[in-house]
């Protein structure tokens, strides 16, 4: 296959995913028009919202160090949860009288600066050793995700910590078609929406995007013009780790902090990962908003009409299993051949 046919070919299987996404989100918009009132139908698609970009503020970055360094980090979850925790200890850490909003942005700095340097060690010290090793990378970060939780469950117990007090302005409500819509919610959803795009820029539009991106296809090539490929590798490792620990400050608030959180949201991580094609960016942006989209639709129609929300989970194991019987690369995968 030329590089012009392949082009092309990549051009029109992206089209047809999009027009299978932009299908799937019409028919989920036309369920809850039909099965909801309007009020329930505002608070079902921001809850689908909100709920696809908490996964993700984990699933990025999975899929920025599996796209652009083949390395299947299984700990991703668990830099969620440290996220968290270091949100936390630095909330409660600061003086006494330090005003509210001043905690919280401290506690996300610190949740992504720490998520970043503990990503950069881990990178040099046990990754990078085993960058010919796949197997062994999986049971590795398997291993430290292991350790990470049980580190946290000594220090903290298993029982979690309760939600952190957000800004005043975040700690509200606003109306939706008469319904009412936790804003700080709303706050998650933005959040995820502006590191989508951010993330999605650096990647496609700055200098380090292209010498990352180069130095995936070429590392021999690109440590010939002199770029320390080696550093750029960390850094890719470190920004995954970071949005995560990001991720999991900003869903601090809501959330609280426990665990087992990395756990649960590195299921659904990979379900999105794999959804929208593992080596695919854009992709696993995509299908976060597909998943959280049915998973609030189908767990509304369950407790509405069945009286129980199992059905939100097996909802979206069984969208990605109709996705992968169709498209077995994931919606915007790489086909082989």
């Amino acid at each position: 296959m030329t590089t012009t046919t392949g082009t092309i070919y990549r051009s029109s299987a992206t089209r047809r995913s999009l027009l299978i996404s932009a299908a799937f989100i019409a028919a989920l918009l036309l369920a809850n028009l039909l099965l909801f009132n309007p009020g329930q139908m505002g608070v079902v698609l921001l809850s689908g919202l909100y709920q696809g970009m908490l996964f993700f503020l984990v699933a990025a970055g999975f899929s920025i160090v599996f796209g652009l360094l083949d390395v299947l980090n299984l700990a991703q979850g668990s830099f969620f949860m440290l996220g968290a925790y270091m949100g936390f200890f630095v909330y409660g850490a600061l003086p006494p009288g330090t005003p509210i909003p001043v905690r919280f942005v401290c506690a996300l700095i610190a949740a992504a600066a720490g998520g970043g340097l503990l990503g950069a060690l881990v990178e040099r010290a046990l990754i990078r050793p085993l960058y010919a090793r796949p197997v062994f990378q999986i049971v590795l970060t398997f291993g430290l995700a292991i350790v990470f939780t049980e580190i946290i469950r000594t220090i903290y117990g298993p029982a979690g910590l309760i939600p952190v007090q957000p800004p005043a302005v975040l700690d509200t409500t606003f109306p939706v078609f008469g319904a009412r819509f936790e804003t700080y919610r709303l706050f998650i959803i933005i959040t995820g929406a502006v590191l989508m795009a951010g993330v999605l820029f650096l990647l496609r539009r700055t200098r380090l995007g292209i010498i990352i991106r180069a130095g995936v296809q070429d590392r021999e090539m690109v440590q010939t013009l002199g770029i320390p490929i080696g550093r750029i590798f960390t850094l890719v490792f470190a920004l995954g780790c970071a949005v995560a620990a990001f991720g999991g400050m900003v869903a601090a608030p809501y959330l609280g902090a426990y665990p087992s959180m990395g756990d649960q949201f590195l299921i659904n991580t990979v379900i999105v990962v794999v959804l929208g094609g593992m080596s695919s960016f854009e992709g696993t942006a995509i299908a976060s908003i597909l998943v959280g989209l049915t998973r609030a639709t189908v767990e509304q129609i369950s407790l509405q009409y069945l009286q129980t929300p199992v059905l939100a989970s097996l909802s979206i194991l069984l969208l990605m299993i109709v996705v992968l019987l169709v498209r077995p690369s994931g919606l915007f995968g790489r086909e082989n051949g």
